[in-house]
């Protein structure tokens, strides 16, 4: 294993972190500053480290795959066909930001054995833990992931809400899917900084174990927190209730009798909601056995260690294939800061309201004690726990429900995006409709009537401006995510919303945003739901 950070075609430096554990560095000007970002021990206590690494941490990421930062003498991605289409990708590459460093991992997706704090469960993974293990960079940093597929299917690894090169998507048609034994490098430089993710485009693979958190950091960028928590949310049923093929097998069923006993499933839509749900009369189509956070049931929560008093960066991914989830901390309310990567207008709130695919970063001034973090499954039963721990004292009740979960809840309607990250003003922008189709009844969910892979792209030229136009002409909410590119929310009251990626449009309901055609190719754009993408509400966003 080598771990090393060298400025290019130099000899290496001396190591300046490792496996995403930074040391803890007072700054001069005595502002608060974090480089403490951990993932929290799972099942035990794992305390703020100030200039050394715990041996834990340093074995996860050992046996996680090697990491390392090196110099980077070339940025070129590797052999590519030379067509306009590839040249122009190249041309809007070259104008990305290169700080000259290459961040290194390796991956291996896998059958696995994965202990959920008691259960075990068979499933694909990236290794024995959840989620797999964090990759981190900076603004300017080129990634080269090698992923090994030791699978019997084909797999991929999508890079969501990174506004990438097309050829290095992790999707088809963009990527190819990397065969049964074979391996692929994904190489591109990071054009933006914030809290991302990475998951398979394949097959009902978004609901098993295969999904890493991605965090890049600017260096630039003023950090008034002491301590960083990174919370991946997620809703469980492979390999203890029923498998995501048997779920998805039983929702397109022309006959669904018996769907009420089957492990998993609802027996009818919508008849786990609760009367108060912020996403309609239908949470989603599956019951799940257990809802995790880091990979952790409720009764085994993983505890994140800090100081009373000190302002902690929550970062929320939400992994899940079918539930969006709200998430509190008991006893605290938290300051929005960021969502989907992107800086907003810091808004209050005791709960926030996160979608599949969706993430959202908050401060949170720790209290003296013991407190449940709690991510509760909007509309359906069911909830996941962790637990932030500043001194001695009892653990909360596993099935707690904070009262800051009926407190005020921040959704996408509630937030702005900062005027840094502000798109402008649009400039004759062309309209994309996309109206989402379908329904329960034939499991025939679809974008402006047409299941993948039989659509008709959206196009558009590079450089033009557009409003992209979700309308929801189906009973169910959907989370939609568009591949390569940020858009800003368009609110109905015509005021301007956040830069994001994946945005949730509500049953009957419309959403517009506002693109800018900056990141040439063929981009996906699909519900997150993992059943209802691949029942067919996907498209293509081409260009030109």
């Amino acid at each position: 294993m080598r771990v090393a950070e060298t400025m290019p075609c130099q000899p290496p430096a001396q190591p300046a972190r490792v496996f995403g554990i930074w040391p803890l560095v007072p700054a001069q000007d005595g502002k608060r500053r974090t480089m403490t970002d951990t993932m929290p021990d799972r099942g035990t206590a794992a305390s703020l480290l100030p200039r050394r690494i715990s041996r834990r941490a340093f074995m996860i990421g050992a046996a996680a795959g090697s990491l390392a930062v090196v110099g980077g003498c070339s940025r070129s991605p590797g052999a590519i066909p030379v067509t306009p289409r590839a040249e122009a990708i190249e041309l809007v590459e070259a104008k990305r930001p290169h700080t000259g460093r290459t961040v290194r991992a390796t991956l291996t997706a896998q059958a696995n054995t994965v202990d959920l704090g008691g259960p075990t469960a068979r499933t694909l993974s990236y290794g024995a833990e959840l989620p797999g293990p964090l990759v981190r960079a900076n603004v300017g940093d080129q990634l080269e992931v090698t992923v090994t597929n030791g699978l019997d299917t084909p797999t991929s690894l999508h890079w969501h809400g990174l506004a990438l090169r097309n050829d290095m998507d992790g999707a088809a048609p963009a990527t190819p899917d990397i065969g049964s034994g074979s391996q692929f490098t994904y190489r591109f430089s990071v054009p933006h900084s914030g809290t991302y993710w990475a998951h398979p485009h394949t097959p009902l693979d978004t609901d098993r174990g295969l999904y890493i958190p991605v965090i890049v950091d600017d260096p630039r960028e003023r950090a008034d927190y002491d301590a960083e928590w990174i919370v991946v949310l997620d809703d469980w049923t492979d390999g203890i209730g029923a498998s995501p093929q048997q779920i998805f097998d039983q929702l397109r069923s022309p006959s669904r009798n018996g769907m009420d006993h089957m492990p998993g499933m609802h027996s009818m839509p919508g008849m786990t909601a609760s009367s108060d749900s912020l996403i309609g009369p239908d949470g989603g189509d599956v019951t799940y056995p257990y809802h995790l956070i880091n990979g952790r049931i409720p009764a085994a929560a993983s505890t994140f260690s800090a100081k009373p008093g000190q302002r902690i960066r929550l970062r929320i991914i939400n992994a899940g294939a079918d539930t969006a989830y709200r998430v509190a901390l008991a006893g605290h309310t938290m300051t929005i800061t960021h969502t989907d990567g992107f800086a907003v207008r810091p808004v209050q709130a005791e709960a926030v309201l996160v979608g599949m695919g969706e993430r959202y970063d908050a401060i949170v001034t720790a209290g003296d004690g013991v407190f449940a973090l709690v991510a509760s499954a909007e509309g359906k039963d069911g909830l996941a726990r962790a637990v932030l721990s500043t001194a001695a004292g009892r653990q909360p009740d596993p099935h707690l429900r904070p009262a800051e979960l009926t407190g005020r809840v921040v959704t996408v309607d509630d937030v702005t995006a900062d005027p840094s990250v502000d798109l402008g003003e649009l400039s004759a922008p062309i309209a994309l409709p996309a109206t989402l189709t379908g329904g329960m009844a034939r499991y025939d969910w679809g974008i402006n009537g047409r299941r993948y892979p039989d659509v008709e792209p959206l196009t558009i030229h590079e450089g033009q401006h557009a409003i992209l136009r979700f309308t929801n002409q189906t009973m169910m909410w959907h989370p939609m995510h568009l591949h390569g590119h940020t858009f800003q929310v368009l609110n109905a009251n015509g005021t301007r919303g956040p830069r994001k990626d994946t945005v949730i449009v509500k049953p009957m309901s419309t959403v517009d945003v506002a693109v800018v055609a900056d990141n040439p190719g063929t981009w996906l754009v699909h519900c997150h739901n993992t059943y209802h993408m691949d029942a067919g509400m996907m498209t293509h966003l081409d260009y030109a």
